[in-house]
């Protein structure tokens, strides 16, 4: 049987909990420091309560320690580690190899994208390393991902939705080169998101201010089983920054999609415990979406970039047939927009600009004030569904445990028996005196009403065994006997969980798949030099934030190439060309592109 993970994002504990009452199978959380996400740190208080949560349904709660480390800060990096073992997290989400030099507790570790985990080789090092899972660069397409897992064991988790990065992620030192905000240090500035203007040799502006490296928003709920055919069981969602309206939306869209597919394949089953149901009807388009791209997934989508703005539109509502002073109405009707809609749309300019909903009279959509550049035949975006938000602030999923039990008559008593979904099983005894009761019916009917009421528990009732003769019971003894029940077998489901450790890594020399290592492999501290070196490397070169290297340094590679988006490829035989060398410049500071054409790869360098 295949395990299969949903694995949510939780900026801090609201979310997580949202998370895992929507459905996920885990989640992923920064501790007091050294997480990619720097503004979303965590008391380990918060993360112990978490845990436990969590624990309840058997999901899993996932530290991210993921940053690169400075020498004087690998204490405080151990510190943390320990700290999460005792607070109950299930494995450490990591970039520096220098943690595996230190002397941390058992917990599983997971090779953060940042460690470009792109390739067989580096993930079957990562591997014989000793990590138990690596989260898979995001560019790779679905025939990569198979030969990665034709050539390794190793758990492979991927993301499927939320916001990407335009780069290799952990090769990007544009952040850093712009305004010192490392990327790897969980500072980045998202320089990708910023307006740019393109130059060519002779120092022309071809395109300007413009977001030339901004994307769409990762989705891949189209290609999930294609995902698992090619050996991904751990489905990711982007989202440490994202408030608990995006997490509970998206985890139950995800969360409905996979029950989905495992329902139709019997060898497939879910990571934890449980069943979800929600009173909303999830769609990630109304909650923080830039529109949609499968990100070379199945190739080059040409899709996928958003030069106009890289902000979010949400969803498409129709093209505006008319307008006048602070109204318009539109080709899909007004029926679905609410007073309070965030509304957008783009002016002939291409400029994006906002509209509030006050009201809609008849086919009209009355605004808050009038929308300067809005014309017949723009299309109109709701990035603020009032309705939707609503509906998510209240209570909106119902996680529970399915529970089969049964009420017998022994020689001593009664005893009330459950077994859970996972195999757990508790036992209450309860000792009345037999009396039989007036109306047999009436007080069997009364017995299976009482023991039924598991609504304020973990547990749904999934059967109920009555084997007893019908005598009189009163019903505050028999709610009681329930509650017992229930407080029995969460502790035994507590004791019975399995706890995950760290293995030793597999017999063999793990070798690096190359000698030399750059600025690339991001070596901070001299814990991951010690690490590199036992495994190989000849030479090491510091990592950028502690050594910038200078001009025709790298500050990143991408898949995502201008000159191919501006119908210049020369692979693809486009007849324009840009005169190079072509250089991107912002706030007076300016990059120059190369191209790698054999590899289809474009280069920022200083």
């Amino acid at each position: 049987m295949t395990a299969l993970e949903l694995l949510s994002p939780a900026r801090d504990l609201a979310c997580g909990m949202a998370a895992i009452d929507h459905g996920a199978d885990a989640v992923y959380i920064g501790g007091p420091a050294f997480g990619a996400r720097a503004s979303a740190g965590n008391p380990m208080g918060d993360i112990e309560a978490l845990a436990s949560h969590a624990h309840r349904y058997r999901a899993k709660v996932y530290l991210t320690l993921n940053t690169i480390l400075f020498d004087d800060e690998l204490d405080e990096a151990r510190a943390i580690a320990s700290q999460a073992w005792d607070a109950g997290v299930d494995a450490l989400i990591v970039q520096d190899v220098g943690l595996l030099e230190l002397d941390l507790p058992p917990l599983p570790l997971i090779a953060s994208t940042q460690m470009h985990n792109a390739d067989p080789a580096r993930v079957a090092f990562l591997e014989k390393a000793g990590f138990s899972r690596v989260i898979l660069e995001r560019g790779l397409s679905l025939p990569e991902i198979r030969l990665i897992r034709e050539g390794t064991s190793i758990e492979l988790e991927a993301f499927v939705h939320g916001a990407v990065c335009v780069c290799f992620s952990g090769q990007c030192y544009l952040s850093a080169a712009l305004g010192g905000r490392s990327a790897n240090r969980g500072t980045c500035g998202q320089p990708c998101r910023l307006p740019w203007n393109l130059l060519d040799g002779q120092g022309r502006v071809l395109q300007e201010n413009r977001h030339l490296l901004s994307l769409k928003d990762l989705d891949r709920s189209a290609s999930l089983t294609g995902l698992i055919d090619a050996g991904v069981t751990a489905f990711k969602i982007e989202g440490r920054l994202k408030d608990v309206s995006y997490v509970k939306n998206v985890t139950a869209f995800y969360r409905t999609l996979l029950d989905g597919i495992i329902a139709e394949r019997p060898g497939l089953a879910q990571a934890s415990s449980g069943s979800t149901v929600f009173t909303f009807s999830p769609d990630p388009r109304k909650t923080y979406s830039r529109g949609a791209t499968d990100f070379f997934l199945h190739g080059r989508d040409d899709g996928m970039w958003s030069p106009d703005t890289p902000k979010a539109t949400g969803e498409e509502l129709g093209s505006v047939l008319a307008c006048g002073p602070g109204w318009f109405t539109l080709d899909g009707g007004a029926d679905d927009i609410s007073p309070g809609d965030g509304l957008c749309f783009f002016t002939s300019g291409r400029e994006l600009r906002g509209m509030q909903v006050v009201k809609t009279s008849g086919s009209r959509v009355v605004l808050h004030e009038p929308a300067e550049g809005l014309e017949p035949g723009a299309k109109v975006f709701r990035n603020r569904d009032h309705r939707f938000l609503k509906t998510l602030s209240g209570q909106t999923a119902e996680r529970r445990i399915g529970l089969h039990l049964a009420f017998l008559e022994t020689e001593e008593g009664f005893v009330l028996q459950g077994t859970d979904e996972d195999g757990v099983t508790a036992e209450v005894f309860f000792e009345e005196d037999r009396v039989p009761a007036q109306k047999p019916g009436t007080a069997l009917d009364s017995l299976r009403k009482q023991l039924s009421k598991l609504g304020e528990s973990i547990f749904s009732l999934a059967s109920l065994k009555l084997d007893t003769k019908p005598y009189f019971f009163r019903a505050s003894e028999l709610n009681q006997l329930r509650r017992d029940l229930i407080t029995v077998l969460e502790d035994n489901r507590r004791l019975a969980r399995p706890r995950a450790l760290r293995q030793l890594a597999p017999g063999g020399q793990a070798l690096l798949p190359g000698a030399d290592l750059d600025e690339r492999a991001n070596v901070s501290n001299r814990a991951a030099a010690a690490f590199y070196r036992k495994h190989g490397a000849a030479s090491i070169k510091p990592a950028f934030e502690l050594k910038n290297p200078g001009a025709g340094a790298q500050v990143m590679v991408t898949k995502h190439c201008l000159r191919r988006v501006l119908g210049a490829c020369p692979r693809e035989g486009s007849k324009a060309v840009l005169e190079e060398p072509l250089f991107i410049e912002h706030g007076g500071k300016r990059f120059r592109l190369a191209f790698d054409c054999a590899a289809c790869l474009m280069k920022i360098v200083l």
